[in-house]
């Protein structure tokens, strides 16, 4: 009988002109975790994600996705991209930048239905930006933000998601928001994957953590993964204790 995996990775390479960003990369995941991805700077963790989505090729490797295809899988598949990625030029309303991620369920003649404008105002309502759905997506601060994008992968109604840096340079609000409808999302059977670099809320934040340098230094539950030989690993001896056991900081990289 065929293990219910929501991801398996095996022997998953990537490279970005000839240089090596991920090295014979190999894990499994089972349904309903929340899973953070650690490690220095350039150490694959945006590469990951974006490969397991087939946002960018692989030079070798095999991805399954709820043990299929990504073209098979994609519609149970919702991702919030890092701030960089987003063009805030573009002059779109938060309403609809949720409404996007109706998008896998629509008709087949293309109009959202009186269904799809109700999920996009819960969604908005969840993230707590109903009172900005008539604003322009390009007015909103950081965090704002986040949790708009946040809104249009909950809209998706996704079952796997894929976070890069939600956390990154927002406010304290939008980050207890998103960290709380994570969890919420979880415990519906969700899987979630988050891109995260702050040392200190990760073994908090997550379930289980992915540890990379390009390699896979380990992946386990936080408390497996979270210590001070694995950690400096990974940094290469460029992390420090704060306080406590099992309490660290990156110091550089």
């Amino acid at each position: 009988m065929e293990t219910n995996h929501v991801v398996k990775i095996e022997n998953l390479s990537v490279s970005y002109h000839g240089t090596e960003a991920l090295q014979n990369i190999s894990f499994s995941v089972l349904p309903k975790q929340l899973i953070g991805i650690i490690g220095p700077n350039g150490a694959g963790k945006s590469t990951l994600i974006k490969a397991i989505m087939g946002l960018i090729d692989k030079d070798e490797g095999d991805i399954k996705l709820f043990n299929d295809s990504m073209e098979k899988a994609y519609k149970k598949i919702a991702y919030v991209p890092q701030h960089n990625d987003i063009d805030l030029d573009f002059p779109v309303l938060v309403e609809d930048v949720v409404m996007m991620g109706r998008y896998p369920h629509l008709p087949w003649w293309g109009r959202p239905r009186t269904k799809d404008y109700q999920t996009v105002e819960a969604c908005l309502k969840k993230v707590g930006m109903l009172s900005f759905r008539k604003k322009q997506i390009g007015a909103l601060s950081g965090g704002q933000r986040q949790r708009v994008f946040l809104a249009r992968a909950l809209a998706q109604e996704a079952h796997l998601f894929f976070l890069d840096e939600p956390f990154a340079a927002i406010d304290v609000t939008s980050e207890k928001i998103i960290i709380d409808i994570l969890r919420r999302l979880k415990e519906e059977s969700k899987t979630i994957f988050v891109v995260h670099h702050d040392l200190s809320k990760a073994e908090t934040y997550f379930d289980s953590l992915i540890l990379l340098n390009k390699k896979l230094v380990k992946y386990g539950k936080s408390h497996e993964v979270f210590n001070i030989e694995k950690l400096q690993e990974a940094y290469e001896d460029n992390v420090a204790i704060l306080s406590d056991k099992n309490k660290f900081v990156a110091v550089s990289g």
